[in-house]
C-alpha cells in the first residue's frame, strides 16, 4: 500500500468522525456536510438523497424527550479504495444513551474524493441489535 492510500483511508476515517460527531450533537448541518451533492442516507424507514433532504429528514425524525446523551461508537472500518477516486468501507456501531446501552449495527458506505475531499456517496444504516429500554424509535431490532 502507498503513501496516498494510507493518507486516504485517513481522511475517510476522519469523515466519519466528522459525521458521528455532528450526529451525536444534532448538528445536521454539519453531518449533511459529509454526503455528496447527490449522497445518500438510508436508514430504517427513511431514505434521503442530497444535502437538504438529509436535513430535512434528520430534522423530520421524532427525539425521545428523554434522550439527552447520545454516542456512537465506531469500530473496525474496513475501506477499500479503487483506482477511479471511490472506496467502500463496512464498520461496526454501537449506541449508548444516558439509559445505557441502546442499539448498534453496521455501516455500509460508498464513498467519493471530490474536490474538497472525501463524502459519503451513500451510507446504509442497518440495525442488527436495539435494546427493549431504547430511547430511539423501535427500528425493528429490539430483543
Amino acid at each position: 500500500m502507498n503513501l496516498e492510500a494510507l493518507l486516504d483511508r485517513e481522511r475517510i476515517r476522519d469523515l466519519m468522525a466528522r459525521y458521528t460527531m455532528a450526529g451525536d450533537r444534532a448538528q445536521v448541518e454539519v453531518l449533511a456536510k459529509c454526503f455528496a451533492p447527490d449522497g445518500g442516507l438510508e436508514f430504517p424507514g427513511t431514505r434521503a438523497t442530497g444535502p437538504q433532504e438529509i436535513i430535512a429528514a434528520l430534522r423530520g425524525a421524532s427525539r425521545n424527550p428523554d434522550l439527552r446523551v447520545v454516542h456512537h461508537h465506531v469500530a473496525s472500518p474496513l475501506i477499500t479504495l479503487d483506482s477511479s477516486g471511490q472506496a467502500q468501507s463496512r464498520s461496526y456501531f454501537f449506541v449508548v444513551t444516558n439509559a445505557g446501552p441502546d442499539h448498534g449495527g453496521t455501516y455500509v458506505d460508498r464513498l467519493a474524493r471530490l474536490p474538497q475531499g472525501w463524502r459519503f456517496a451513500h451510507r446504509q444504516v442497518r440495525i442488527d441489535w436495539q435494546s427493549a429500554t431504547s430511547l430511539y424509535p423501535d427500528f425493528g431490532a429490539r430483543k
